[in-house]
């Protein structure tokens, strides 16, 4: 009879009903919407680092992401190599260059530069050519997504990075950067040729150990080897390079305060249906009350419209949350949708219906069963 109730009550007034749903279904799309945008940038700032191969991160001291670093000496690779634990060290250039199109015009680019014999920092999903084929004279590999700024579209057009002319050999899927800048992979040796470094100048070295070698120990001796560096673990330097874009910058303070202006809007208009809801019905909650009913079941009640109104803008909203997930899979800032992020929402929804039930629970506590006499 509870269940029965409360869809009597929700459905009663079916404008209402749909005005709730309206309120709860864009504050569910307007959450998924900004925390997506949330995990999408977090996912293209920590993309490359994630996917390297390697314990420890050698870095210019202060840098603050894999985008913003300066360049080491040279004698660095050396010193780690002689380090015990340490079994390869591979160097990895990485800076912001002039991309000049074809057709005219120019772009700003981020060349990666490493060997793929190295197995440091590879391309991945790549859907037309191959990593191999990067060793080839002048050749580069591209994200798909940036052709059209590039002023490129497909394998074999060439163009110009500063001064020297490169090649498309290999076109990527989704490796995408937070900067809008593009990716562009290329050898170390021509990275450094276009960036006018040095033979053995690197931005970044990237450590691999020996298995079971004590990444704490090498890294204490890899510091003391290495003036005015810094040894970086993965986990470490994710996180400095998220604390850089995403707070340094106040992007992820954006995202997140719009999430939670979502709930907030949401949680007002359910709690306002509810509250005026419960209070069209006030004399059919006095008559349960002269009837004998306790107070647990008219609760109940209320909180079963809460619930059955969560439980349909819910599915609406995540609905249309996947479609427009769908619809950013090819734009610059993809919104990423996870299993937990689902969950998440779920309990969202249930925590707004729950606090909006609140405020109609408290007007029902005041009912007089005697006013029912009075009608």
């Amino acid at each position: 009879m509870v269940l029965t109730l409360a869809f009597r009550n929700l459905f009663h007034d079916r404008t209402r009903l749909a005005v709730t749903l309206i309120g709860i279904l864009f504050s569910i799309v307007l959450v998924a919407v900004q925390l997506g945008l949330y995990l999408g940038a977090r996912k293209m700032i920590v993309g490359m680092i994630e996917n390297a191969n390697g314990d420890l991160w050698v870095t210019s001291y202060g840098a603050k992401s894999f985008e913003e670093s300066g360049n080491l000496t040279g004698r660095e690779r050396h010193l780690s190599l002689s380090v015990p634990g340490v079994t390869t060290v591979i160097p990895i250039v990485v800076s912001f260059a002039e991309w000049r199109k074809p057709a005219g015009g120019t772009a700003l680019s981020v060349v990666v530069g490493t060997d793929p014999a190295d197995g440091g920092l590879l391309p991945w999903d790549i859907v037309e050519g191959n990593v191999g084929l990067i060793a080839a004279p002048e050749a580069v590999a591209v994200d798909r997504t940036y052709l059209e700024d590039l002023g490129i579209s497909k394998i074999g057009d060439t163009a110009q990075i500063e001064t020297s002319r490169i090649k498309v050999v290999a076109i990527t899927k989704g490796i995408r950067s937070f900067t809008t800048a593009p990716y562009v992979f290329t050898t170390l040796n021509r990275a450094r040729q276009i960036l006018g470094l040095q033979s053995d100048q690197a931005t970044f070295l990237l450590v691999q150990l020996h298995p079971g070698s004590n990444v704490e120990a090498v890294r204490t001796e890899l510091i003391s080897r290495l003036p005015g560096t810094e040894v970086l673990t993965k986990a470490e330097f994710m996180d400095r390079s998220l604390d850089h874009w995403l707070f340094s910058t106040g992007a992820g303070v954006a995202l997140i305060g719009g999430a939670v202006l979502g709930l907030l809007v949401g949680t007002v208009i359910v709690a306002q249906t509810l509250y005026s809801s419960t209070k069209d019905h006030l004399n059919e909650f006095a008559t349960l009350r002269a009837l004998g009913s306790s107070a647990g079941y008219i609760y109940r009640v209320i909180l079963f419209q809460a619930a059955l109104s969560g439980a349909i803008g819910y599915v609406l909203g995540l609905a249309l949350s996947l479609v427009i997930v769908h619809f950013s899979e090819n734009t610059a800032l993809p919104i990423v949708m996870t299993p937990g992020l689902i969950i998440g929402l779920l309990v969202l929804t249930i925590f707004m219906c729950a606090i909006s039930a609140m405020g109609a629970i408290m007007k029902v506590t005041k009912i007089d069963p005697a006013m029912v006499f009075s009608r």
